[in-house]
């Protein structure tokens, strides 16, 4: 009855007002544990999330593509992959897509750089920073999605993972080693991923075997708000993303 009560007050606001509102409700919350942003969603993020798929000026797919063309940040969602491993930087935390039909979600991990007791030991160890690179199209006036590959490097905590760092190493990734294989139409079936314990690894193939769903419940220059499903019998998860550039 709640979010009824909400829906009716949320109809007669404006759509920056909803937007801001809803990234205040979501400011400082994405490192809540996942059962408490899935519920979170469900009690108060859902009326927004309804209302605004109402507004959603780029209702047709394949007009959203060069919407959402550039860096984004996701400042808040239910997708259990993005801390699948410990200490994710969320500041340095970004989703790049290119016009090649290539996109990118790339994180920077530093284990115990939040906790002011591991700090100083963990200071010494060095940055793990993920991407998963998918290919994107339209058809049938849908997103499709499928997996490229998943990489990973070792790098500094002291040098941060800034956007045109982490664009400058997908554009490497792909020249060095997806291209011509992108192009033949030939991906790579497995994963190589070293230094990680085997628990991590078999989380991360099977995210890379899945082929996600996903939909834009609403698009403009500057918001995204995605429903994305790994699999047809997994709960759908939802993320808020803003643009960095």
């Amino acid at each position: 009855m709640v979010n009824l009560l909400n829906s009716d007050k949320l109809s007669y606001r404006s759509t920056q007002e909803l937007k801001n509102e809803l990234l205040d409700l979501v400011k400082d919350k994405d490192t809540e544990a996942l059962k408490s942003k899935v519920l979170f969603y469900q009690n108060e993020l859902l009326p927004y999330f309804e209302e605004l798929s109402k507004r959603n000026p780029h209702p047709v797919v394949e007009n959203q593509i060069p919407i959402v063309l550039g860096v984004w940040t996701p400042v808040w969602s239910t997708i259990p992959f993005h801390d699948v491993l410990p200490g994710r930087i969320h500041s340095s935390s970004y989703q790049i897509f290119h016009a090649d039909g290539l996109y990118a979600n790339i994180a920077r991990y530093a284990p115990g750089q939040q906790s002011s007791l591991l700090k100083q030991v963990s200071a010494k160890l060095p940055a793990y920073d993920l991407m998963v690179m998918q290919k994107y199209e339209v058809k049938n006036n849908q997103w499709y999605i499928q997996n490229v590959g998943i990489f990973q490097a070792f790098r500094s905590r002291d040098i941060p993972l800034t956007i045109d760092d982490a664009d400058e190493w997908f554009t490497n990734v792909v020249n060095t080693k997806i291209k011509d294989k992108y192009q033949n139409g030939e991906l790579p079936s497995t994963l190589k991923l070293e230094n990680l314990d085997r628990n991590t690894v078999r989380k991360l193939e099977k995210t890379y075997l899945a082929t996600p769903a996903l939909e834009h419940v609403y698009v403009d220059n500057d918001l995204r708000l995605v429903k994305t499903q790994r699999e047809q019998n997994q709960r759908p998860s939802y993320t808020i993303a803003i643009r960095r550039r």
